[in-house]
């Protein structure tokens, strides 16, 4: 959700340790699928909920229209990348960018594929709770940040002003764009999306200033009306150099990346997700389902697919 932009290639260090909920690539024996049978494959799930989401109703169709037995594995966007050349990872399902990755897995070591758009459109920015916008109008500019660092103060800030990020695997670029920008923060890390939505919400109903990073599809934005800081505009380019990042982030058209072995392996299951494709609002109601009503995945999953028959027939070629 949804999610580091690593520019240089994975240490031993990061490997070992690796993987949200205690999980390792090399911890379990690779799964196979072949033939026309659907078998089982390993879905890689990313610590956000709208990729939870994705997981949820692919894995709910996988099982109960293909027969297909779905294991699911919690692991970091950079680290779930590994698994595709030993066969514990077949699918994930939401890529945000992570160019450097599909140059080594893709081009390089050629143990992973594209297998195109979800339909998702991805946006990553930092933002301000609704009552900070109404009272600074011109904090939205990035060049009046500055003017409001002490107002951003916290304990954890070095005497700057605190940026909050989320879990530390996520994409970001805030580290440098701090420093690039000459502006007067310290990149402080929240742990979590649950702990980046608490802090908005305590900010909005005790006017509390916060600044924090955070991103789309994301259902949180229909209880509240974040408002986005306008950085620098985006320029192809602009963030070719990891370390001299001055500018906005990217649109993420976000796309799935499976195994090699799992797209030759002939299995319906490579038809579903290739043929997988929702949109903002569809990942942010079962995200909802999930994070707000607790339903558990599978339920989210089987409510949505009974109210969106159309487009899971299609992801299954009826």
């Amino acid at each position: 959700m949804k999610k580091l932009r690593y520019a240089g290639v994975l240490t031993a260090v990061a490997l070992a340790l690796a993987g949200c909920g205690g999980e390792k690539v090399g911890a379990e024996t690779p799964a196979t699928t072949g033939g026309k049978e659907c078998g089982t494959f390993n879905l890689t799930v990313s610590p956000w909920v709208g990729y939870e989401a994705n997981a949820a109703v692919v894995a709910y169709v996988a099982t109960k229209d293909l027969g297909c037995k779905v294991v699911k594995k919690n692991l970091k966007e950079e680290i779930a990348w590994q698994g595709f050349g030993t066969g514990e990872v077949d699918v994930n399902l939401e890529n945000w960018g992570h160019e450097d990755l599909k140059k080594k897995y893709i081009e390089q070591e050629q143990v992973a594929v594209e297998a195109g758009s979800t339909g998702v459109k991805g946006v990553i920015g930092w933002y301000v709770p609704p009552w900070m916008a109404q009272t600074y109008p011109d904090i939205t500019d990035w060049k009046n940040l500055n003017k409001y660092a002490a107002l951003f103060k916290t304990s954890e800030s070095s005497g700057k002003g605190q940026l909050l990020d989320g879990d530390p695997s996520y994409v970001t670029n805030d580290e440098a764009l701090v420093k690039n920008l000459s502006l007067n923060y310290k990149v402080v890390q929240s742990g979590s999306e649950t702990a980046l939505i608490q802090a908005f919400r305590d900010a909005e109903k005790n006017k509390k200033p916060l600044l924090a990073y955070f991103y789309q599809p994301q259902w949180f934005f229909n209880e509240m009306n974040l408002v986005k800081i306008n950085l620098p505009p985006y320029k192809a380019g602009c963030d070719a150099v990891p370390a001299k990042i001055a500018c906005d982030y990217p649109p993420y058209d976000l796309d799935k990346i499976v195994s090699k072995k799992f797209a030759d392996s002939g299995s319906p299951a490579y038809t579903l997700v290739k043929n997988f494709q929702w949109t903002n609002e569809d990942q942010n109601d079962v995200a909802r389902m999930i994070a707000v009503d607790k339903l558990t995945p599978d339920q989210a999953a089987e409510k949505w697919v009974k109210d969106n028959e159309s487009k899971v027939n299609a992801w299954l070629g009826k």
